[in-house]
């Protein structure tokens, strides 16, 4: 059984998100939090497996509530997975977020079918990144005014082969395995293994890490190349 903690600002919100999820076998919602604070406390607490996190909310917002989560002296043996919640395809918090730790993002209008796909995903222990929320992150990234300013190339990407640095750039660009094997050409098999070994390269726990290290390293700007 898949043990969740929702937090979100909206009633109604979570109202909906816990009537969707209670409605699964495998999924169940071990409490529910109003705003940041109260989530950090609750998952202490309840120790889901994954935390449902809205991006902006009184008293802390998600991003810090993420972090606080995360923060290796303070997990005390236990480290939940955490969804980002957005309301907006893009948002200044989601690139901060990530580097917090957050192991995926999932628009709040996505079907019900995708939300119990994203709880399952992280859950199994992989990241799940909405392909129009990291698509509009990777236009705010190339534009000329966008941020963060680019970082200093990233020396784990210095081990990656051309083809690697190439599916680490779709993979930070949303695209899944199935994507990504059609628009190369291979088998999704094929993929599976380029993607295992670039995680195991660059020292990344799963997808969603692998998208900030694409960041800093320069990957996903004009010069960075794929």
């Amino acid at each position: 059984m898949i043990r969740t903690l929702i937090v979100d600002d909206q009633t109604m919100i979570r109202v909906g998100i816990r009537a969707i999820l209670e409605a699964q076998d495998d999924i169940t919602v071990v409490g529910e939090a109003e705003n940041g604070r109260l989530g950090v406390e609750r998952s202490r607490s309840l120790r889901p497996d994954v935390v449902l996190m809205d991006v902006r909310m009184p008293v802390l917002d998600g991003l810090a509530a993420t972090r606080a989560l995360l923060e290796p002296e303070r997990t005390e043996g236990h480290t939940p997975r955490v969804l980002m919640l957005t309301t907006f395809d893009l948002d200044d918090y989601i690139y901060a977020a990530l580097q917090a730790g957050a192991s995926g993002f999932l628009l709040k209008r996505a079907s019900a079918e995708r939300l119990i796909d994203a709880v399952q995903t992280l859950a199994a222990g992989d990241a799940l990144l909405d392909p129009a929320v990291t698509r509009d992150l990777v236009a705010r990234f190339v534009a000329p005014t966008g941020w963060p300013a680019a970082a200093p190339q990233e020396p784990r990407l210095a081990g990656l082969t051309s083809r690697e640095r190439h599916v680490l750039h779709l993979v930070a660009e949303g695209y899944t395995n199935a994507e990504i094997a059609g628009l190369l050409s291979l088998a999704e098999s094929t993929v599976k293994t380029h993607v295992k070994r670039i995680l195991a390269k660059i020292d990344a726990r799963d997808r969603a890490q692998a998208v900030v290290v694409a960041y800093r390293g320069g990957l996903m700007y004009p010069d960075g190349g794929t």
